[in-house]
């Protein structure tokens, strides 16, 4: 009997899958391929040689935090379109549609100014002597590949506001499609510029980079385009520019509930970069190592990543239609689906760790090295799992304070003190490290549990009745 209790609580029926799949696999595909090509990219890059790769996974690095800065800030704004969608809200969609350009723009000009005036000085923290390796071309290598690729924020952010408000609005398949011509368009320019072919110069990590930038053009072309000339089926664009202004008082509820999203991915984004830096103190090939193995960790992360990210639109519009039991039934079943997707894509990892590194043009060491901080992910990946389920089911009633407590505090208390410590006070091995490190979030997940189970996140934010259990 309790073991039937059990499964009913944790294991839907066949039309929750059909319905959770409908809604995870469009963001699968695309996530898939965004990582597909950031390995490839990766690998391409990789067969210049280490310092190249490394002055790229180097930039990268400092523009995840812009990127999860945008991500950040567009999900306040997100956890009221949702629920505005769930409502039947056509205009309060609009609305935080608004707000989102505001934010965006305002982000990628900071980010801009920031990382032209100080980004040689980001850069040479990550330069650190140890093995053979030229830390003065790894530093012209990343500063050629951060100029050109600050001209490829505008049309990303353009395409992470359309693409967060049409997920928000249960239209996937758009932004995958628009992101597998985009793949497309950087895989070939990629083997074009990288190496020059076509009669074009061979232009290294300045290629990777033009490759990047005139796919994410491309991507916002199709997006844009796409959506607003089919205004009858995403009806938010009606009247979307007759103004920008956005009603006070949604701005200070976007504000008061969004900023905490903000500052937790601008904090959790700086504390990887941070604890990134940590390992670089071992020398360049932990940088290269971590690149390798970080691009390839996030591959295999891709399907329970996209689950978790689903448990925000499809608990926050059944909250945003008052449908409390129906959102925890849900997110019980999403959090253990993404659970169970983690246990195999980490035996997996584990299975096929020891080939992706031998693809890089690189040293047995920088090989062995990620070969091995891959295997330590891997033990880690059904923690990682729930805590990034748990992180959105929070997140979708509306609880962000709670949600940066759970999440940014623990890692700037628990993860980067420890990483700092152990890297450059013992003579420990940098895969132990990380396995710390990565041990460190077991008090993370305790309080996770406890959080997900009282259920504070059951909250409509828009005002809806709710419904009877």
């Amino acid at each position: 009997m309790e073991k039937r209790k059990f499964l009913r609580k944790f294991i839907g029926d066949k039309a929750f899958y059909a319905m959770v799949l409908s809604v995870v696999m469009p963001i699968i595909v695309q996530n898939g391929i965004t990582n597909f090509v950031s390995l490839l990219d990766n690998i391409m890059v990789g067969r210049v040689g280490t310092e190249p790769m490394s002055g790229v996974a180097i930039v990268n690095q400092l523009l995840m935090i812009y990127a999860l800065c945008i991500f950040g800030g567009l999900a306040g704004a997100g956890i009221f379109t949702a629920q505005f969608f769930g409502s039947g809200n056509e205009e309060g969609v609009r609305h935080t549609f608004r707000f989102k350009v505001w934010l965006g723009v305002g982000l990628t000009i900071a980010a801009t100014v920031i990382l032209l005036a100080f980004g040689r000085f980001f850069i040479g923290l990550y330069l650190s002597e140890g093995g053979e390796s030229d830390l003065e071309a790894t530093m012209e290598y990343g500063l050629a590949y951060l100029r050109i690729m600050l001209i490829g924020l505008p049309p990303f952010m353009m395409v992470q506001i359309y693409a967060s408000t049409l997920r928000e609005c249960s239209e996937t398949l758009l932004p995958m499609k628009a992101g597998i011509v985009a793949m497309l368009t950087n895989l070939v320019l990629n083997y074009i510029l990288i190496y020059g072919h076509l009669g074009f110069p061979a232009l290294g990590v300045e290629g990777a980079a033009w490759a990047t930038v005139v796919s994410r053009y491309v991507e916002a072309a199709i997006v844009l385009i796409y959506t607003h000339t089919h205004a009858r089926k995403h009806s938010f664009v009606k009247g979307l520019y007759r103004t920008l202004l956005v009603p006070r008082h949604l701005t200070l509820d976007i504000i008061v509930k969004g900023m905490p999203l903000l500052l937790n991915e601008a904090l959790w984004s700086s504390a990887q970069a941070i604890l990134n830096q940590c390992y670089s103190v071992r020398g360049l090939h932990a940088v290269a190592a971590m690149n390798i193995s970080g691009t390839i960790i996030n591959l295999f992360s891709v399907i329970f990543f996209s689950t978790g990210s689903a448990v925000s639109i499809v608990v926050g519009q059944q909250l945003g239609a008052g449908n409390m039991r129906k959102a925890r039934d849900t997110d019980n079943k999403m959090i253990a689906f993404s659970m169970a997707l983690a246990s195999v894509s980490a035996l997996l990892m584990l299975l096929t760790a020891p080939l992706f590194p031998r693809i890089y043009n690189t040293t047995d060491t920088v090989r062995d090295l990620a070969t091995s901080l891959m295997r330590v992910h891997a033990l880690f990946m059904i923690q990682i799992s729930f805590l990034n389920a748990a992180y959105f089911t929070l997140r979708s009633g509306g609880k962000t304070m709670i949600t940066f407590l759970f999440d940014s505090v623990s890692v700037w208390v628990i993860s980067i003190p420890l990483a700092f410590v152990l890297s450059r006070y013992t003579a420990i091995s940098v895969p132990w490290v990380y396995a710390l490190v990565q041990a460190g979030d077991i008090v993370k997940c305790a309080l996770g549990v406890y959080l997900v189970y009282r259920g504070k996140w059951l909250n409509n934010i828009t005002g809806v009745s709710p419904v009877e259990e």
